[in-house]
């Protein structure tokens, strides 16, 4: 083989391992398009330019590993293997304290791709979607070893609180609009609102089915929560509407083949049972510290996939991890 030709073979593949990465970027809110990846990354570095070097690099990593491991190319290059290490890595750089926190979200990203691979190997014959299951375990793992060990610290905002003594606290007024675009920042852990914006650009960019989704899914969780008397700085933070966004898309979209009305209402109700979820199992995780990440989206949604197993509304796409 030439120089020329080696030169041409040593930029396809590098220009297919950035972007395998950047899909794994967007994979994270269910969609396989590496310039929606690349606007996601740009908005994360609009909130914190270090939080979208770590969401980059643990693309990188969790491509990488599944490039090397011998994981079935067309999945790596799908970005299947990326999404949970972006989303580990992310996390755990939010979460936790000190100059040295960066290596264990770089190496939280390296472990997700391998726990992302083991959860596949689990859940093989269920025919349901793993989504981001192995970023949730694997974080709360990590986020309960600083009690019993030193050398990694948690951040103040996690300290474990007595449930007994909280309730939801109202304000007289409800910034829908922040809520709305703070909620889809919420899936890359991001409360800055022009992050939001260019979030719903890269949904929209990806499929304009795909954003009135989220955006459905975003409303119907603010009415919702709000109806039930939910705390409103949470509604405005978006922390009860972006479970409830992934839920819409993944049951009425991307795990769905009909598009029809009631593929539109079962994915409200999807998105009301995330409401539902987000507030138990916050709840749940008050008294030990935890964040409830996007485990309300990922029970939500596999209650709605497992349920359609025996009621069939609608045909199930099995696609995806």
């Amino acid at each position: 083989m030439n120089k020329t030709n080696q030169s041409f073979t040593l930029r396809g593949s590098a220009l297919s391992f950035i972007t395998a990465s950047l899909k794994g970027i967007s994979q994270v809110i269910l969609i396989e398009n590496a310039i929606s990846g690349l606007i996601i990354l740009l908005a994360i570095m609009v909130s914190s330019i270090f939080e979208g070097i770590i969401a980059l690099l643990s693309a990188f990593i969790g491509t990488f590993i599944g490039k090397i491991g011998g994981m079935e190319e067309q999945k790596v290059n799908q970005g299947l293997l990326g999404y949970n290490s972006v989303l580990t890595g992310m996390a755990l750089m939010l979460f936790l304290t000190g100059s040295n926190r960066w290596i264990f979200a770089l190496g939280g990203a390296a472990i997700a791709a391998i726990f992302t691979a083991a959860i596949v190997y689990l859940m093989r014959n269920t025919g349901i979607p793993i989504l981001t299951f192995p970023f949730i375990v694997l974080t709360w793992i990590i986020l309960l070893t600083p009690y019993k060990l030193h050398a990694i610290n948690l951040s103040p905002e996690l300290e474990p609180q007595n449930l007994s003594v909280l309730g939801p606290e109202l304000t007289e007024k409800v910034d829908f609009i922040e809520g709305i675009f703070n909620g889809i920042g919420q899936i890359y852990l991001l409360d800055e609102p022009l992050s939001g914006i260019l979030l719903f650009v890269a949904v929209f960019f990806a499929g304009w089915k795909l954003g009135l989704y989220a955006i459905l899914g975003n409303i119907t969780a603010l009415i919702f929560a709000y109806f039930l008397g939910a705390e409103h700085t949470l509604m405005m933070l978006g922390l009860y509407g972006y479970n409830a966004i992934l839920t819409i898309l993944a049951v009425s979209a991307v795990f769905n083949e009909k598009q029809n009305f009631l593929t539109v209402l079962i994915g409200i109700i999807s998105a009301c049972l995330a409401v539902l979820i987000t507030a138990s199992v916050d709840a749940l995780l008050i008294p030990f510290g935890l964040p409830a990440l996007t485990m309300p989206f990922v029970l939500a949604t596999w209650i709605i996939l497992c349920a359609r197993k025996v009621m069939p509304f609608s045909n199930i796409k099995e696609k995806k991890f």
